[in-house]
């Protein structure tokens, strides 16, 4: 192989971790398996009504379930997105489908959202 492909080997080697770490959330065990967990901890939901990188959760449903907001500065890169919703205002998406945060889980690891109403889900990895 030449210094150019080796190069290039090398440059991807070293930025996959980068990219790992700039991701929105990161995996954590809970009750119910492995989940996006966002950098508090709390747990990532998906919600079965929506459409893929389309919210349908809005008014009250998005009281309920938070929608993850991105930074202001916030870039889509591989199996992340950014959805536009109803309001203007954006939020992440994981694989096509909308993130959201239920607003009884109390601490870090709550999963008292998965299977609410048999539409809200935990999202996984």
């Amino acid at each position: 192989m030449n210094k150019i492909g080796l190069g290039v080997i090398a440059f991807f080697l070293m930025a996959a971790p980068a990219l790992a770490q700039n991701a929105p959330a990161k995996t954590a065990d809970t009750s119910k398996g492995s989940a996006l967990v966002n950098a508090e901890g709390m747990t990532l939901y998906v919600f079965d009504r929506d459409a893929a990188g389309k919210s349908n959760c809005n008014g009250p449903c998005a009281t309920n379930w938070p929608p993850f907001a991105p930074a202001a500065d916030a870039k889509a890169f591989g199996d992340w997105s950014l959805v536009t919703r109803d309001d203007g205002k954006t939020q992440w998406a994981y694989k096509t489908k909308p993130l959201y945060i239920f607003s009884k889980d109390s601490k870090p690891g709550d999963v008292t959202g998965d299977d609410f109403n048999h539409v809200w889900h935990i999202a996984a990895p």
